[in-house]
Formats: structure tokens, sequence, C-alpha cells
């Protein structure tokens, strides 16, 4: 049992990281303008084909063609936020979530009609590697190691530069940032692209691995929900421990039952959380 189980857990935790990454935007947004994205899949999908599309039409190299889709995604992210997310902003939470949504659609139809639902794949391997007893693929090794990149990257701009501080102070109060100076629009613009920049580095990262279609990022924003309540709301940390329990769970359970029970689990999970501990493990703002 070990034998199969280790393997398993290793494999979990290793994705894990990347479904961190994955929550780690929707966390992000969430914590500073308090607006659930439901565009977050569709973002996701995106990193997926502009890993695909660098790959297989301009030759790139998967892992530096991250940093262009994180440039577009960022770029992408602050569009969305000035069409469709400004001017909902202080209005209630369904006036966002509908604006949200509608992005999605947006995006889900724009893609529908380019690439269809047939199922594409990214045919790169780096091999595996031995940890010790355990062979783990190469693939899921360098995501592991970008997604613990980008989360340290990322930190370190929250807590060391002055855009970041601007972020943390609009996080934990608005109002009062504004009083202070801070332009808090350009906050809020810079935040969702940041936290959609993340989303498309974890589609990408995903590729590398998995089969995927322009649907495959609504199972990763379930399960960024799940890992955001798990963490703890406007957390980012949080999220990324949050991923490394839901890798580890994706990893174990497969071995002592079906695999069509592992988002049964999942969910019941994401209720659990809710009902017991509403703010998650480490639920704070950023």
């Amino acid at each position: 049992m070990i034998d199969i189980l280790l393997p398993s857990l290793v494999d979990g935790l290793f994705l894990g990281f990347v479904y961190g990454l994955a929550a780690m935007g929707l966390s992000l947004i969430w914590g500073v303008m308090n607006v659930i994205n439901l565009a977050h899949g569709p973002l996701i999908a995106l990193g997926m084909f502009g890993i695909y599309l660098s790959f297989t039409i301009l030759g790139i190299n998967p892992y530096l063609a991250l940093i262009l889709v994180a440039i577009a995604g960022l770029l992408l992210g602050i569009v969305i936020y000035y069409v469709a997310v400004h001017r909902v902003i202080n209005a209630p939470h369904l006036s966002t979530l509908l604006a949200t949504f509608s992005v999605n659609m947006i995006l889900i139809g724009i893609g529908t009609a380019i690439f269809t639902v047939s199922p594409y794949n990214v045919d790169f391997s780096l091999g595996s590697v031995d940890l010790g007893p355990v062979r783990v693929l190469g693939t899921r090794v360098a995501a592991a190691i970008v997604a613990s990149l980008v989360t340290g990257l990322l930190f370190l701009f929250l807590f060391r530069t002055r855009a970041g501080k601007n972020i943390r102070a609009v996080a934990n109060n608005r109002v009062a940032a504004e009083l202070m100076g801070i332009p808090s629009t350009r906050v809020l613009a810079l935040s969702f692209g940041i936290g959609t920049m993340l989303a498309a580095i974890s589609g990408g990262l995903i590729a590398t691995f998995f089969p995927f279609t322009v649907l495959a990022g609504g199972g990763y924003q379930l399960r960024s929900f799940v890992i955001v309540v798990l963490g703890g709301l406007g957390n980012p940390l949080g999220a990324l421990v949050g991923g490394l329990i839901l890798g580890a769970l994706e990893g174990i359970i497969p071995v002592f039952m079906q695999t069509s029970w592992v988002p049964v689990i999942e969910f019941v999970l994401f209720v659990f959380i809710i009902l017991i501990k509403p703010s998650g493990l480490l639920g704070s703002k950023v």
C-alpha cells in the first residue's frame, strides 16, 4: 500500500502547487476588491491556449512562453477591470457577479468559435525525476518550481514594493487609502490584472501535462473556490496551503476508491469548512 500511496501523494502535492497558484489569483481579487471573479475559469483556459499556440506555432519553449502569457494575462485583466468591473465595483455583489459572469460567457463564446470544444495538448516532455523512492514526471516538478517562484515573487511585490503596499492598503481600507493619496482605481485595476495573470500562468502550467479544451477552465475554477474557502478568503498564502491540501487529497483518494468520488469529497470538504470555519484556515486579507 505504501508503494502505491507515496507516489500518488507526492504527485498530488506537486499538482497542488499549481492549484494553489490558480486559486491565488481568485483570492487576491476577492481580498482587494471583494469581487468574486466568475471569469476565472476561462482565463485559466486562455493561459492553456496561450502556451499551446506559442509552442506549436511559434516554437517557443512552454516555460519561456509563460512570460508572454503572464504579460498578456496582466494586460487583459486590466482591460477587463476597466470595461466590466470598474462601473459596478461599489454596487451590490450580484452586480459584480453578473459582470464577471458576462465576461465568462464572452470568453467561452469567442474561444468556442475559434477552437471549438475539441481537446488539445502540448506535446512537450521533460522526462521523469527520481525523488528517492518516488519517480515523478519532470513537467510536474517544473510546474511546482515555477508556481513556487511566482508565489515568492508575488509576496516580494506585495511586501517590498510601493505598488504592493498600495494594494495592501486598499485591501485593508479603501477610503483611508484614498485619503492618503493612493489612487484606488489604478490599484484595483492592477490587482485585477495580477489576479488574471496568476490564473493564466496556472493554466499554462496545467497545459504542459494535461489535455484541455476551451471549457477546461471550469473545473479548475470550481477547485479554486474550494481552495480559497479552505485556505481563507482574501489570503494568497492560504490559497497555496489549500492547493496543497486539495492536491494531496486528489492524489490519495483514487488509491482507496474510484476517481469519480474525488469531486464529491472535495465539495463535502467545501461545505464542511463553510459550516465549521467560514474564515478558512488562514482567513485574513493580503
